[in-house]
């Protein structure tokens, strides 16, 4: 395309030639122009025209406006209903998750209710009344109180689950720092208690459990802790403590060999040493001990009650 231009007769004629592609953007530049330019004379002269009710323009505009707002209106709406109707299934869904929680903390032992925030009751909170104002449909005021109630709720019920978990943790750790395993995979001979001596035949306490087993039997300890001592005594022969905290100490005396050394960290079911018949022993097994602050204690009362039943029956 080419555009002639001339200021007279005795002028020079300009030509501008334009391909079709700059033709095009020109094209879309106006109508970009035309499309802002009608958009600011809608807002600024239309809208205002309706609003300070303008002769003729306010009357032909205001139906056009009316129809508008009306749409917006009711897009707004549909979507607040939207809205609630996932904010209802989210609050059903947070109260199951409550009473989840209930339960859990009944069974890990948490009182739940010293974190829930306390509902004043209608006696303190005074008197109260006022006209009857039932909300038919949720504003957005409305939305907003029901997600800052979720949103507190939530972070107590996780603060909820967290002191859950910290308190099955620590009782998990408990459960593994207690004396539950059979150190020696046999039957139990001779129990706690007061029973003739093997070599003197007097009586006298006898402050274990004897597992009866051959020479190089695995002993595995019988809770995770820390190796106390490995040691030479002239009754017990050699032998090994382990610590598991609070005053509580497993002894296993006899052995034949030790496979961990004073301060080693030991975990429950670890194999740490071998049957043997060192020390004051009439043949090769195991003298199980429990100490509690130094004094023995039967081990049969920290031993699990299955296995030891089991342990308890020869062959």
């Amino acid at each position: 395309m080419q555009i002639m231009i001339t200021h007279g007769t005795m002028a020079r004629t300009r030509v501008l030639q334009f391909s079709r592609l700059q033709l095009l953007g020109m094209l879309a530049a106006l109508t970009s122009v035309l499309v802002l330019l009608s958009g600011t004379v809608y807002h600024f002269v239309f809208l205002k025209a309706v609003h300070d009710g303008w002769p003729v323009v306010s009357q032909i505009v205001r139906p056009i406006v009316r129809m508008e707002l009306a749409q917006r209106e009711r897009f707004m709406r549909d979507s607040l209903d939207a809205m609630a109707q996932k904010v209802g299934e989210l609050q059903a869904k947070l109260v199951k998750l409550e009473a989840m929680g209930d339960r859990v903390s009944s069974l890990a032992g948490v009182e739940a209710g010293g974190l829930k925030p306390a509902v004043p009751s209608p006696k303190a909170a005074g008197g109260q009344g006022g006209v009857y104002l039932p909300v038919t449909q949720p504003g957005l005021d409305e939305l907003n109180r029901a997600l800052t109630q979720m949103d507190d709720r939530t972070a107590l019920g996780t603060d909820l689950f967290t002191l859950i978990e910290s308190r099955l943790l620590e009782s998990r750790l408990q459960t593994l720092l207690v004396p539950s395993v059979l150190p020696v995979d046999g039957p139990v001979g001779s129990g706690f208690g007061v029973r003739p001596d093997p070599i003197t035949g007097r009586a006298a306490l006898h402050s274990g459990l004897d597992f009866p087993a051959d020479t190089g039997t695995t002993i595995v300890a019988a809770a995770g802790g820390v190796v106390l001592a490995t040691e030479w005594h002239p009754q017990y022969g050699q032998v090994l403590e382990i610590d598991h905290g609070r005053g509580l100490v497993t002894r296993y005396a006899h052995v034949s060999k030790l496979h961990v050394r004073q301060g080693d960290l030991v975990k429950r079911g670890q194999r740490v040493a071998e049957v043997g018949n060192t020390g004051r022993s009439t043949g090769p097994h195991l003298h199980f001990e429990v100490l509690v602050d130094g004094a023995p204690q039967d081990p049969a009362r920290f031993l699990a009650g299955p296995a030891l039943a089991k342990a308890r029956t020869p062959g």
